[in-house]
C-alpha cells in the first residue's frame, strides 16, 4: 500500500507551503469548499518536488562488505536476494519494513562470476553469470546454497572486462533471455558476442537477435515482449531502449559473423552503410528493428541500465504498464511510455526519479509497489556520494501533475495528463515548443544531433475533462526524436508540471 494515501482531489486543495511559491508572490484569498476553508494564491504557480510523491531510502548493507549490486531477485516471505559484481550472493530480510534498522543479511553463496540477472522460481535462484545461466538452491535448509546446476553455457568469453551478460526472469514460456556485450564493446572476438539468446528450461540455447553492442539491462514490458538498453557507441548515435523482436537485427553488425552458427535465424543481414541514417538503412535491411525509444545523450542521462514494467495496479502511482529504466551515470530512473504503430514499438521518455547515491544497474519492483534499485560506480563514474548502494522508493500516495502519456497521431501528438489542465494555458499553441533531430548511423563512436527540424505546433485542443490535449503539428519527421517542452502548462490551481519535457522517437507516423 502507498504511504499516507491521499487522493488527487485532496492534494489539489492542500495549502501550499511558502517554499513552493514562485518567487513572484501574489495575494492570498480564502475559499470555502464543502464547509472547509482553504487558502489559495491569486495568479501564483506552484512547483513540485520529488519528496512530495516518492520516498527514497537507503537500505543498510552488511558492514565491511563491498556490495556493488549487479542483480536483485524478489523471494517469498518478503526476502530479497542480491548479487555483488564481485560474485557474492546475499539474502536480505526486512527491506520492506518501516524500520530499516532491523534489516539483516545472510550470505547465501560466493565465488560467482559477475551475475547480472537473477530471479526466484520454484525454490531455485536462477542467475545469468558472465559464462553461463545457473540455478542454485539450499537443499538442506541451513541458509547456504549447496546445489549448483549449470543450465546453459553455450556462449564464449575471451576474458575481456566488457563481456557482460545480462539476463531476465523467465518469460511466459519459461525461457531466460540473455544479451551479450561485444568484446571491449567494439568487436565480436568469440561466438555470440553482440547477440541475444534464449535459454529454455531444458538448457537449449536459441539465437534470437543480432546487432547488440553494449547492453546495460534487459526486461519485459507488461505484454511480455523483451527489451534491452543499449549504450551509445559504434552504430549507436545515442543510448536507447530496443525491442528484442525474435529474428531481428539491432543495428551493430560486429556480431553478424556468427549467423553461420544460427541457421534458424536465416540469412545474414546486409552490412549497413557507414555515415547513413537509420531510416535509410531500414529500407535496405529488412531485419533491422530501430530503437523503440532513443535517450538523447546528456539530456536523458548517459548510460541506461535495468528495466522493469509497472504491473502493480496503481500502487506506485498512475503509471500502470509503463517502464522504469535505470541510469548508471546520472543515478536516476527514467519513465517510458510505449505504443505500437504499424507493427513497431515507439514512444516517449520522461525524467522521473533522481538523487540516488550511486549509478543504478538492477531495478526490481515488488507487488506492493516498492521499487528496489542497486548501484555501483566501478568502471564508470556516477552521481551520488557512494561507490555502491542498495535503495528503495515508495509512493507517498500523492499524484504529481505530469504528462502521463504522449501518443503519435497522423498530424501531431496527443498528451494525457495526470490531472485536468488549465485551458487558459493548455489551449495556447505558444505554451508548447518542439524541436526534432536524428543521428548519424555510423561505425564511429556516437553521433552529434543532425538533420535538425522545428515542427510547428499550430493548434492545441483540450478535451472536455481537461486531461487530454491534442497538438496539431506541421512538419513531423519520421525517424526523428521529437523533443516537446511545455513549461507554461498548469492545473487550474496553478500547479506546474513536475517534468515539463518529453522525448518521443517517431519511428512510424500513424496512417
Amino acid at each position: 500500500m502507498p504511504l499516507n494515501p491521499q487522493s488527487t482531489q485532496e492534494m489539489k486543495f492542500q495549502v501550499r507551503s511558502p517554499k513552493r511559491q514562485n518567487k513572484h508572490t501574489a495575494p492570498w484569498r480564502t475559499l470555502r469548499l464543502g464547509g472547509s476553508f482553504i487558502i489559495a494564491a491569486i495568479g501564483t504557480t506552484f512547483a513540485q518536488q520529488q519528496s512530495d510523491f516518492y520516498l527514497r531510502e537507503e537500505i543498510p548493507l552488511p558492514p565491511g562488505e563491498v556490495m556493488e549490486l549487479g542483480s536483485i531477485a524478489l523471494m517469498p516471505d518478503q526476502k530479497i536476494a542480491v548479487t555483488s559484481r564481485r560474485g557474492d550472493l546475499w539474502i536480505c530480510t526486512g527491506a520492506y519494513g518501516d524500520d530499516l534498522t532491523k534489516v539483516t543479511w545472510k550470505k547465501f553463496a560466493e565465488g560467482l562470476h559477475e551475475p547480472l540477472g537473477m530471479s526466484w522460481k520454484d525454490g531455485w535462484l536462477y542467475l545469468t553469470q558472465r559464462p553461463e545461466v545457473t540455478r542454485i538452491r539450499d537443499s538442506d535448509d541451513d541458509g547456504v546454497a549447496d546445489t549448483f546446476e549449470t543450465i546453459s553455457s553455450g556462449w564464449s568469453i575471451k576474458g575481456d572486462y566488457h563481456e557482460y551478460a545480462f539476463g531476465t526472469e523467465a518469460d511466459r514460456d519459461g525461457n531466460i533471455w540473455t544479451v551479450h556485450c561485444l568484446t571491449g564493446s567494439f568487436t565480436a572476438d568469440v561466438p555470440w558476442r553482440g547477440w541475444c539468446l534464449r535459454i529454455t528450461p531444458e538448457g537449449k540455447m536459441i539465437p534470437t537477435c543480432s546487432g547488440i553492442r553494449s547492453p546495460g539491462g534487459i526486461g519485459f514490458n507488461a505484454e511480455g515482449d523483451a527489451f534491452y538498453t543499449d549504450n551509445q557507441g559504434p552504430w549507436n548515435g545515442s543510448s536507447s531502449l530496443k525491442w528484442l523482436k525474435p529474428g531481428s537485427f539491432q543495428g551493430n553488425p560486429a556480431g553478424n559473423r556468427y549467423y553461420d552458427l544460427a541457421p534458424e535465424m536465416g540469412k545474414r543481414p546486409a552490412e549497413p552503410a557507414n555515415k547513413s541514417r537509420i531510416m535509410t538503412e531500414r529500407g535496405r535491411i529488412p531485419e533491422f528493428v530501430p530503437p523503440a525509444v532513443i535517450f538523447p545523450h546528456a539530456k536523458v542521462g548517459h548510460s541506461p541500465s535495468g528495466i522493469v514494467a509497472d504491473t502493480t495496479g496503481g500502487k506506485f502511482g498512475p503509471w500502470e504498464k509503463q517502464l522504469y529504466v535505470g541510469e548508471q551515470t546520472k543515478s536516476e530512473v527514467q519513465r517510458v511510455c510505449l505504443e505500437k504503430v504499424n507493427g513497431l514499438y515507439q514512444g516517449a521518455v520522461f525524467h522521473f526519479l533522481e538523487g540516488f547515491e550511486a549509478g543504478i544497474v538492477p531495478v526490481r519492483q515488488a507487488g506492493d509497489g516498492t521499487l528496489f534499485i542497486g548501484g555501483t560506480n566501478r568502471g564508470w563514474a556516477s552521481s551520488g556520494s557512494k561507490t555502491f548502494t542498495f535503495e528503495r522508493v515508495r509512493w507517498t500516495g500523492r499524484v504529481p501533475f505530469e504528462i502521463h502519456t504522449m501518443s503519435a497521431l497522423p498530424d501531431g501528438f496527443e498528451l494525457t495528463f495526470t490531472e485536468p489542465v488549465d485551458p487558459a494555458t493548455a489551449a495556447r499553441p505558444e505554451s508548447y515548443a518542439m524541436d526534432a533531430w536524428t543521428y548519424i548511423y555510423q561505425a564511429d563512436y556516437g553521433s552529434p544531433e543532425v538533420d535538425r527540424a522545428t515542427p510547428k505546433i499550430t493548434a492545441a485542443t483540450v478535451s472536455p475533462d481537461g486531461k487530454k490535449v491534442r497538438l496539431k503539428i506541421d512538419g513531423l519527421v519520421q525517424g526523428h526524436v521529437h523533443h516537446l517542452t511545455a513549461p507554461g502548462i498548469t492545473t487550474k490551481t496553478g500547479t506546474k508540471l513536475w517534468h515539463p519535457e518529453a522525448w518521443y522517437t517517431l519511428n512510424e507516423i500513424p496512417k
